[in-house]
């Protein structure tokens, strides 16, 4: 009889019970002397015993302001040594960190301090093209728990590195809720995945542990701190170990990566696949002295074969991991394992973590599928959320009343419990990395005046591995052009979630039922644009 799609992560190593301040003091006494944090672009270098020094002074300045423990507060800014530091000082207060994604706009940003009910907020004056301090005031006066704007690099954020003062560290719990981190969402809008000091801590410090990493580790980490993938699976799998966290820029460049890695000397290297593919074809790649390297953790989406290889073979990542997971679950579920041969990293997304269980179900039974058939991937363990900020109902929906959280995800568990994702049950697009529900983009649109109807797919693309397409139906009499299209979306969405491609149409393919069969208008649009 074929076993059940049901697996659970070994259990030796016990699970941690503290919040993050207190591993943060932990380490920084285990380790006083040990690099903790290094920001390439700007020159700065902690030993945790100064990264803790920091952090108490920037605890605070919290305190000082006002901030007090379940309080939130929102960071906005590109990665650098000012948001490590707020991650750590409010963790250490029991303040709420929430993270905004750098790439989002006006829209996005009034939504997510909304609906969070922020009391602070911290941002850079600007970054790229966006002017953080325009788009602040373009939203601040509907926002009314909001209380205070601190700009990085003004005295005002000086104002908050005190020497002397405050700093109450008691009736603190690693249960705790800790940090908010919004994900697109099937609604129209991000949801607040709500996360406790035990979720992160101990989801770093697993994903740690199957890097093998030590306090001899040195960690390059350009994907952003917003996202678990910078703030837990970086910064905390680090902290866990002792571990340096080397920042090679404010965000992704592909010849800054490379050369932080050389001067630094670092074992690891994280990315999603977009990024090591920018780096292999990196104009001065074969000039970088990258023997250092050991290991680091691919994920975000599946990485090509031939990539793979050049990894392990060029990059010196023989231990490379491959990490599977959602913000909800804090966020990795299963991670390939260091002896896992070439094969089962670019196949599957590996096996169960520790302390965690999965399972493949059927998603109209909700029953455990046979080993080898397709189903719905639910996870269960300390790592999924404590729910969704302020929305019971959703939060329901996602986690059911065993305490397994519904990926979404169609996989398949083999013989031996490595899972390959095959599929998603909703139309969620992965452009990049960054996940992109078609609805959010879709009630957006609908806010233009000229559009009556609008649909968004995805289709293939060989550098981000998904782009969107949007299907629009025009007003009787409107007139518009993709360009059009496009400009209205980049005022106010983040840069990847703006279609790429515009289609404008008078139907859309519909079930006899009225549904609209998207399934149908990827396989057109991808042929229409000779992506097939």
């Amino acid at each position: 009889m074929t076993a059940p799609s049901l697996s659970s992560g070994p259990t030796d190593v016990a699970l941690l019970d503290e919040t993050i301040g207190a591993c943060l003091r932990r380490i920084a006494r285990q380790h006083p002397d040990r690099e903790a944090l290094v920001v390439v672009h700007q020159g700065v270098r902690l030993t945790y015993a100064g990264l803790d020094h920091q952090v108490d002074r920037v605890a605070r300045g919290l305190h000082t302001a006002g901030l007090r423990k379940g309080d939130r507060l929102a960071i906005w800014a590109p990665s650098c040594a000012e948001w490590t530091l707020v991650q750590y000082a409010t963790a250490r207060l029991g303040i709420v960190l929430v993270t905004v994604n750098p790439a989002y706009r006006s829209h996005e940003l009034a939504h997510v301090l909304r609906q969070s009910t922020s009391r602070m907020l911290v941002c850079a004056a600007s970054f790229k093209t966006s002017d953080y301090v325009a788009m602040v005031e373009q939203v601040r006066s509907d926002l009314v728990a909001l209380k205070q704007v601190v700009v990085l690099g003004t005295p005002d954020w000086d104002a908050l590195l005190l020497d002397e003062g405050d700093l109450p560290e008691g009736d603190l719990h690693p249960n705790d809720p800790i940090n908010i981190q919004y994900t697109s969402g099937t609604t129209g809008f991000p949801k607040g995945a709500t996360l406790s000091h035990r979720n992160i801590v101990n989801n770093g410090f697993f994903v740690g542990l199957l890097c093998g990493y030590t306090e001899q580790d040195r960690i390059a980490v350009p994907v952003p701190f917003y996202h678990c993938f910078g703030m837990v699976m970086g910064v905390l799998g680090a902290l866990t170990h002792g571990a340096c966290v080397v920042v090679p820029g404010p965000s992704f460049e592909p010849t800054a990566t490379l050369q932080a890695v050389q001067d630094e000397r670092c074992t690891a290297l994280y990315g999603v696949p977009t990024m090591f593919i920018a780096e292999l074809a990196d104009s001065g790649f074969s000039s970088y002295d990258l023997a250092s390297l050991r290991t680091g953790i691919m994920a975000g989406s599946p990485c090509p074969v031939e990539v793979m290889k050049r990894v392990v073979a060029e990059m010196h990542m023989r231990e490379v991991t491959i990490c599977y997971g959602m913000t909800e679950t804090s966020p990795v579920s299963t991670q390939t394992r260091a002896d896992d041969d070439l094969e089962r990293r670019v196949s599957t997304v590996g096996r169960v973590h520790p302390q965690v269980t999965v399972k493949v179900v059927d998603p109209v039974t909700g029953k455990t599928v046979p080993r080898g058939a397709t189903g719905e991937l639910c996870t269960a363990g300390y790592g999924v959320m404590i729910g969704y900020w302020e929305d019971p109902d959703k939060t329901a929906e996602a986690i059911d009343p065993d305490g397994f959280m519904h990926t979404g995800d169609l996989a398949v568990m083999d013989a031996e419990g490595y899972l390959s994702i095959v599929g998603r049950i909703k139309d969620l697009i992965i452009r990049g990395g960054e996940n992109v529900y078609p609805r959010e983009v879709e009630e957006f649109l609908f806010t233009h005046p000229d559009v009556a109807e609008v649909q968004v797919v995805g289709v293939p693309d060989g550098r981000y591995g998904e782009e969107l397409c949007a299907w629009v139906r025009l007003r009787a009499g409107a007139v518009m052009t993709q360009d059009d299209v496009r400009d209205f979306c980049r005022d106010r969405l983040a840069h990847y979630k703006v279609p790429r491609y515009v289609r404008f149409t008078d139907s859309f393919p519909m079930t006899v039922t009225g549904k609209v069969q998207k399934y149908l208008m990827r396989e057109q649009s991808a042929a229409e644009l000779g992506l097939v």
